[in-house]
């Protein structure tokens, strides 16, 4: 194929100087959506234009977010297909949802190299937001000689020798034998990834870039942003000068979420969650309802739409069900989250100052785990291990410790002076 350069948009005048165009490339599910649109939210109401290029499936959603949207991918990822797609998914656990995951990326690798240079060009973008697990997104503003920044929207996956990789339940040490514990799973990682960077790589060759000798040098040199809170990371030592601690990146979204306040009783508010991609499973939630019924505490649970009324007629005891909730309030008057260790679940609980039991499902879920029992914010419970007693101990035991309360509690206070979507904006 021949070799395509696309032009830089055109310079901006004086009086313009001060908008921007900036184009948003991100994997198409809320857990990276939300966090994202809530930084282009703060952006915009700087004055910036923010779009988001992506597939037809995630448009509606966009636009309600209250960003613009292009679609790309039509020919590969027509509409309807993010539905099916994860639904397949949400039927996984463990090394087989991850390589799911990686074979979609590699698809979206593809597509995102192949369709959005030649719609940022026409887009007239002057710089991109892409998120840290969509490396062709750097890539093609290369191409383009645009600026980007890099958004930690997951568990930042910058490496060092002595932090796990993000898909353990290790912990960090610096001890010789753990060092070479984490080469080892970096090699296992890389092998399973292998698709994405081979698929990357080629388009390189093709556009005259150097092919990256390392996952790191996909990351933009100007600036990358956490949503973690330093405080929630293992302790590091090699982060480049352009890595930022954010905090959380959260504000008010213009699509509300009802939620029947009034059937709230008064007793200890215990939320559970798995999310949006891991919330079909029936067995799970029929365990924390379960655990929860012989406890003295008011169960809500949020199944993110992934359970049926006849699967919700199967819970035990008498949990209040609802398909999405407003999570933030909700955690406001929450005694414990129970969660499969999203990030942002995770997040949302410590800012409010809720302890958590974890039970990881899949990605980087153990090693969010991890994170929380090392800040000693919650406990974990590994999926090969869930039971209805063994949750019941960690609930009672997370309830009833006020140790638990108070990290969260530290958690809370360095969450809320990190700056989140405004000071990454």
């Amino acid at each position: 194929m021949p070799v395509v350069r696309y032009p830089k948009s055109p310079a901006l005048s004086e009086p313009e100087r001060t908008m921007s165009h900036l184009g948003v490339i991100c994997p198409p599910v809320s857990g990276h959506l939300n966090p994202m649109a809530a930084l282009g939210r703060e952006l915009l109401r700087r004055g910036h234009r923010v779009t988001v290029f992506g597939i037809a499936d995630i448009g509606a959603k966009v636009e309600a977010e209250g960003l613009g949207f292009v679609a790309i991918g039509q020919s590969d990822h027509p509409p309807g297909s993010l539905p099916e797609s994860l639904a397949q998914l949400g039927r996984l656990e463990g090394l087989s949802a991850l390589r799911f995951t990686v074979a979609a990326i590699e698809r979206t690798t593809a597509m995102i190299c192949r369709d959005a240079p030649q719609a940022l060009s026409r887009a007239g973008v002057d710089a991109l937001l892409v998120d840290q697990t969509e490396p062709a997104g750097g890539s093609v503003a290369e191409l383009l000689a645009l600026p980007f920044i890099t958004i930690c929207n997951a568990l930042a996956i910058n490496r060092e020798p002595g932090v796990p990789p993000i898909f353990t339940p290790w912990n960090a040490r610096d001890e010789w034998w753990a060092k070479l514990r984490n080469q080892a799973g970096y090699a296992v990682f890389d092998r399973i990834t292998r698709p994405v960077s081979t698929r990357l790589a080629a388009y390189r060759r093709q556009w005259k870039l150097s092919v990256h000798r390392t996952p790191d040098e996909a990351h933009s040199r100007l600036a990358q942003i956490s949503q973690q809170p330093r405080e929630f990371d293992f302790p590091r030592r090699e982060l480049p000068a352009s890595f930022h601690y954010t905090g959380p990146l959260r504000n008010a979204s213009p699509a509300a979420v009802a939620f029947p306040w009034e059937r709230l009783d008064g007793r200890p508010l215990v939320y559970a969650s798995l999310g949006t991609l891991q919330n079909s499973k029936l067995e799970i939630f029929k365990t924390i309802a379960a655990a929860c019924e012989a406890l003295p505490v008011q169960l809500v649970l949020s199944h993110g739409g992934g359970l049926t009324p006849e699967a919700v007629a199967q819970l035990p005891g008498t949990p209040l069900v609802v398909s999405y909730a407003p999570q933030l309030e909700l955690l406001k008057r929450a005694s414990l989250t129970i969660t499969h260790a999203g990030l942002n679940t995770v997040l949302d609980s410590l800012a409010c100052g809720v302890p958590l039991v974890a039970i990881p499902i899949t990605y980087e879920q153990p090693a969010i785990g991890a994170r929380l029992r090392w800040c000693g914010a919650g406990e974990v419970l590994p999926l090969g291990e869930l039971s209805r007693p063994a949750l019941e101990v960690l609930v009672r035991r997370v309830l009833e410790q006020p140790a638990y309360r108070q990290s969260a509690s530290k958690l809370a206070a360095s969450i809320a002076h990190a700056g989140g979507a405004g000071r990454a904006a």
